[in-house]
């Protein structure tokens, strides 16, 4: 018995930077706009839980595949190393917590980008402002089975 719409549909990535919304106090430099967007592109391709650091708009660390955010952020700071140190993180779907922004900030991971859309959002951006972190929400997430 074939279910209805249980296919998963396309990714399309590419959102304008224009439809992003910043959420934080700090905008993102420019250097970081371009690593965020070349890492959320990254993140459409990584099974979910997806967690992409990027760095001078180079992959730097990728956690993905794991039952928790949190988990697939400490793998993402873990394959980083010492590149983690400024770089940029991307999640295909929304922080339910605040835990895995805040070991990618232990890190120096030094800003987020993310779908935005749990109801934990405003401990997520408080987290990141507490650590002077940039956040950008997409309002869509990647979320890849």
């Amino acid at each position: 018995m074939a279910l209805a719409g249980a296919v998963q549909q396309a990714d399309r990535v590419g959102e304008e930077r224009e439809r992003l919304k910043v959420v934080s106090r700090r905008e993102p430099q420019e250097a970081e706009w371009e690593d965020l967007l070349f890492a959320w592109t990254v993140a459409a391709g990584v099974k979910s839980n997806a967690i992409v650091l990027a760095s001078g708009r180079a992959t730097v660390g990728i956690g993905a595949g794991q039952m928790s955010r949190v988990d697939a952020s400490w793998l993402a700071v873990r394959k980083a190393g010492d590149r983690a140190k400024g770089a940029v993180m991307a999640s295909d779907a929304f922080f339910p917590f605040p835990d895995a922004v805040e070991v990618a900030a232990e890190a120096g991971v030094t800003a987020v980008i993310h779908p935005g859309g749990s109801v934990r959002d405003g401990d997520v951006l408080a987290a990141a402002e507490a650590r002077g972190m940039a956040v950008v929400l997409t309002g869509r997430r990647h979320f890849r089975h």
